[in-house]
């Protein structure tokens, strides 16, 4: 029996497939505000989750253009697991990350911690610690709490915080950096 099923091949999926197997010549960014800006042709993250066990490799950007497929694997990926509930997550979040990873040079993915967190989680985090936010940027897609075993929370604070872009907490006894898109501010928790 022959499979006689034809494959087409879109604009779209060439520029994937092509972006999936030259990321490694992708220039990197000594400066992560223009790497923000949109300067490159190519945006990815890799991350896994303790939690879940899952693990995204994402180009989630190509050409001056996000991946709305990419974005949604990346919307369930961080999503709030205790509900299995999803939101749509503020792509300049990722940006943020992204590009402080790129700026730490390293490959290892990140491990996520928190990313998006229903109203009920929140306020169960909360009633455990008093370094949760009461209207945290988590429960509206717009923040990720981020740890590599590579490099020390000053190191990725420092790179995130050089992104100019959103709040950078440093959390140094839990071992991990908040990032998120909202105003440009830093704290230690």
């Amino acid at each position: 029996m022959t499979d006689t099923r034809s494959t087409t091949l879109s604009r779209r999926g060439l520029l994937r497939a092509f972006a999936a197997t030259a990321i490694v010549a992708a220039p990197t960014y000594s400066k992560a505000a223009g790497f923000l800006r949109g300067a490159g042709d190519i945006r990815r993250i890799q991350m896994y989750s303790g939690r879940t066990g899952e693990s995204i490799e994402t180009i989630y950007w190509i050409e001056g253009e996000y991946i709305k497929e990419a974005l949604k694997e990346i919307n369930y990926f961080m999503r709030d697991w205790r509900f299995n509930k999803t939101t749509n997550i503020d792509p300049r979040s990722i940006d943020i990350m992204a590009a402080t990873h790129s700026l730490l040079e390293t490959t290892e993915p990140y491990m996520m911690l928190s990313g998006y967190r229903t109203p009920k989680t929140n306020a169960m985090l909360r009633a455990r610690s008093r370094r949760v936010a009461k209207n945290s940027l988590h429960m509206k897609g717009q923040a990720g709490d981020l740890r590599l075993k590579s490099r020390t929370v000053t190191q990725m604070a420092r790179a995130a915080i050089s992104c100019k872009a959103g709040g950078v907490g440093r959390y140094g006894r839990s071992n991990f950096v908040h990032m998120d898109s909202g105003p440009i501010r830093t704290w230690r928790g």
